[in-house]
């Protein structure tokens, strides 16, 4: 086997790894929240409603270590630290922008498949 050439499963198990995480409930609202500008933890808390500070912490530090934000510390008196989105970050939040006009545009359609189903299910 050739060095450079991967399992042909290695690639498949990569982007569902990071499907899976950008796909996060709370991966896009914090992406989605950044994306007005940077911001500071307690005012990424009041927007992405129903976080708690442990999964806000988890969030934005994964978000970080796959640079998608960039935590900035501030050396004020006390210590400021804000997020932004880094450029590949923002890439992510049009995607999530584009997936959320399709939910939107669709979904009065979804909502009666759905009812159409359960009725037939019944």
């Amino acid at each position: 086997m050739d060095v450079t050439t991967k399992p042909a499963g290695a690639d498949c198990k990569g982007v569902s790894e990071i499907l899976s995480r950008v796909g996060d409930k709370w991966t896009i609202q914090v992406v989605v929240t950044l994306r007005a500008g940077s911001q500071r933890f307690n005012g990424i808390k009041r927007r992405v409603g129903g976080i708690s500070q442990q999964m806000l912490t988890r969030t934005l530090k994964t978000l970080e270590r796959d640079g998608m934000v960039e935590r900035t510390v501030r050396h004020n008196t006390p210590p400021q630290v804000e997020y932004t989105l880094t450029p590949l970050g923002h890439s992510l939040s049009e995607t999530a922008r584009h997936l959320a006009d399709w939910a939107a545009a669709h979904r009065g359609e979804i909502e009666d498949n759905r009812l159409h189903y359960d009725a037939r299910q019944l």
